[in-house]
């Protein structure tokens, strides 16, 4: 696989990160886009996981703020710019959130 298929490939699922992961520690030389896009599609899988969990817990407690869950729109979308950067094969974050995991998540390096 390629690059730009492995940087694509590190935002489809959790599957589809792990496989990106091992392709990528074959790569010679090292790519710092995939290892760049693996990070930022890390960070927005826990970003999704954490939100998901929260908002299960905070509309089971009050049904009322069921209005939160649309907050899951906000988190596809920014998933979905995610995607676009790795097929531009572009090192831009992630609104929002990306910029926190640019320097973090270093079993990936």
């Amino acid at each position: 696989m390629n690059n730009k298929t492995l940087s694509i490939l590190s935002y489809v699922t959790i599957i589809g990160w792990i496989i990106a992961f091992v392709k990528s520690k074959d790569l010679t030389p090292k790519s710092d886009l995939v290892r760049y896009h693996l990070k930022q599609g890390f960070g927005i899988f826990l970003v999704s996981l954490v939100v998901n969990v929260a908002l299960s817990i905070i509309v089971t407690i009050v049904p009322a703020l069921y209005f939160l869950s649309y907050i899951g729109y906000v988190i596809f979308i920014l998933w979905i710019f995610g995607i676009i950067n790795a097929a531009n094969e572009q090192k831009k974050p992630i609104p929002i959130v990306g910029q926190v995991f640019e320097d973090k998540f270093s079993f990936i390096d």
